[in-house]
């Protein structure tokens, strides 16, 4: 979809019910409180011009149309147009470049539930824009499993994730690097060249595409801060935990439950997400 608003995109794309399937993605933005003169303050010092309204085109529609337009791109091209359409959120998340949560919003004027499709714009930063979109399509892979396929308690990346991951171009791996195990708590994945991803990719590419938001450089305020203990959620029994933030804890809880290694996630995920770690 070209030119859309936000308005028109939820007046355009119903809810879905809990089969439902569609082309558009919902795209919400959790913004931050304007800071008035002191933002733009802040950034004469650190050398970042303010985004000026009145001589640019406005950022939520100019991001959200790029998110809008590879969504609806590669489920045409990846998954046959099959999707569902979900809400897609810019979440910062510890050591999680994105993740899927299941009918995590339900409708306030209706009876509908909508999945959550997460990307961290941290994990954007020194990325092309490739690898990010990668990452959307390791959600949308999560997308397709909870609508056609089984799937698995505990945010778990079974085997038919990793079979509809290899069809689509994505190796999954635990690594980073081939050869990698395809299963299991943590996985990553990297892009099969000559994958049916990076030929899309390439012809998405062609069109002009371009993604043109990531997240600011962090001060040493921030990066101070991001030292100290980090709040741990387990995302299958939502117990919490406090530890600094590359530490990998395991959930001694679900493991006694369920027989295997649940890694809890740094930030507070709420419970069932399926994360794609850095």
């Amino acid at each position: 979809m070209i030119g859309f608003s936000l308005e028109s995109l939820a007046t355009d794309c119903p809810p879905i019910n809990r089969t439902g399937a569609g082309r558009c993605l919902v795209p919400v933005l959790f913004a931050q409180e304007p800071r008035g003169e002191a933002l733009s303050e802040s950034h004469l010092e650190t050398g970042i011009m303010s985004y000026d309204q009145k001589t640019a085109e406005p950022i939520t529609p100019t991001e959200y149309r790029a998110f809008q337009e590879a969504y609806d791109f590669f489920n045409a091209e990846l998954f046959g147009s099959s999707l569902p359409c979900v809400l897609v959120t810019l979440q910062r998340h510890a050591r999680a470049r994105g993740y899927f949560s299941p009918e995590r919003f339900t409708g306030r004027t209706e009876n509908a539930a909508a999945h959550e499709l997460a990307l961290n714009p941290d994990s954007f930063t020194g990325r092309t824009d490739e690898e990010i979109l990668s990452t959307l399509a390791h959600e949308m892979a999560h997308v397709w499993q909870q609508t056609y396929g089984k799937p698995p308690s505990r945010s778990y990346h079974d085997r038919e994730w990793a079979a509809q991951m290899n069809e689509i171009g994505l190796q999954p791996t635990n690594t980073g690097a081939p050869g990698g195990k395809e299963t299991g708590q943590s996985i990553t994945h990297h892009i099969l060249p000559g994958g049916r991803f990076a030929m899309a990719y390439a012809i998405l590419k062609a069109t002009g595409f371009r993604l043109h938001w990531q997240s600011a450089p962090q001060g040493e305020r921030v990066k101070a801060k991001l030292a100290s203990k980090t709040k741990f959620t387990c995302p299958g029994c939502g117990q919490n935990a406090w530890a600094k933030p590359e530490a990998l804890l395991i959930c001694g809880e679900c493991r006694e439950d369920a027989g295997g290694h649940i890694l809890m996630l740094a930030g507070g995920v709420g419970a069932g997400p399926h994360c794609q770690l850095t």
